[in-house]
């Protein structure tokens, strides 16, 4: 699916600088939608955080201008998906739009039984990666090779489920509520659930609900956003640079020090006493509630250096 969009004529876009949560639809992939806002803004620093693929919807966090130097900050952040898995079927590429390669009677899966083996996905798990993952061996996509038939051995890695629920089962078809943290395939886990039920099991739709701060109840679609920037209202759909930060500590300094560390100049530990033992990276505001940046603990020089600087008034 191509997303055609008019170019808009935004008044000023190189000062756009924020946050948008887009609600991706299904069948285009998260650099289409990228591509799309860059038409539609004119502005040419974009980004998203947390690739959906052309196969799932829901939240896209999208940061323009300098909100793309906060991207390495949602790591961290928790996801929520809602994920519909089909019982009785597995694919090569774990979700619907894999080659089948078995199928079984689900007649003897119950949701009593469901819920019991959801018990070995809670906390923290090992994956296998999916070949038809967009992971490298030597160089090269998982996904490239798993097209040509090849397969290789992928370590398992640790993936952190904090919460996994089952929503509903209407056999074939069962619904999962998770809430994860980064580097989790839910297709993995769509096939690893079917393996324990001994059934088989294959992702068929996938909804992000949430990504840290950004909700889906709040996300935007890519027509309303277009409609936003030939209005130049979208400022009403611009989360700040700092919007996804909440979980980094938060510091409010005295303009005599502002004025330095806009310069990128070092904050001493004893202005911050006050921040929560053990923290070692800071949200710094001046005393007008401006956001400066973010400063990280140097052990060399027990101070905080200044890791990025985003006021320079």
């Amino acid at each position: 699916m191509t997303v055609k969009v008019a170019r808009a004529n935004p008044a000023r876009p190189e000062a756009m600088d924020g946050i948008l949560n887009v609600n991706k639809s299904l069948g285009i992939t998260s650099y289409q939608v990228v591509a799309t806002i860059k038409r539609l803004s004119g502005m040419r620093k974009l980004g998203h955080a947390g690739t959906l693929d052309p196969a799932a919807s829901g939240v896209l966090p999208v940061c323009l201008g300098r909100a793309t130097r906060a991207i390495e900050y949602f790591l961290d952040l928790h996801k929520t998906y809602l994920a519909e898995i089909e019982l009785g079927i597995a694919t090569d590429s774990y979700d619907s739009d894999g080659q089948i390669i078995g199928q079984n009677d689900i007649s003897a899966i119950t949701s009593e039984g469901i819920t019991q083996a959801l018990g070995a996905f809670s906390g923290t798990i090992m994956q296998t990666p999916p070949m038809f993952s967009a992971l490298k061996h030597r160089g090269t996509p998982l996904y490239r090779l798993a097209r040509a038939g090849i397969t290789v051995d992928r370590p398992s890695r640790p993936a952190q489920i904090y919460r996994i629920e089952l929503k509903g089962y209407e056999p074939p078809t069962l619904t999962l509520e998770v809430e994860c943290g980064r580097g989790t395939y839910i297709r993995a886990i769509a096939h690893d659930l079917g393996e324990m039920l001994g059934c088989g099991g294959t992702l068929k739709n996938l909804t992000r609900l949430q990504y840290g701060p950004f909700g889906i109840k709040e996300a935007v679609t890519l027509p309303t956003l277009e409609d936003a920037f030939r209005k130049a209202t979208i400022d009403k759909y611009l989360n700040t640079v700092d919007f996804a930060m909440a979980h980094i500590p938060r510091v409010t300094v005295n303009e005599e020090i502002a004025s330095r560390l806009r310069y990128g100049e070092p904050l001493d530990v004893r202005v911050v006493a006050g921040a929560p033992a053990g923290t070692t990276r800071l949200r710094v505001y001046s005393p007008d509630g401006q956001f400066l940046g973010i400063w990280e603990l140097d052990p060399e020089t027990n101070g905080y250096r200044a890791k990025k600087v985003f006021s320079t008034r």
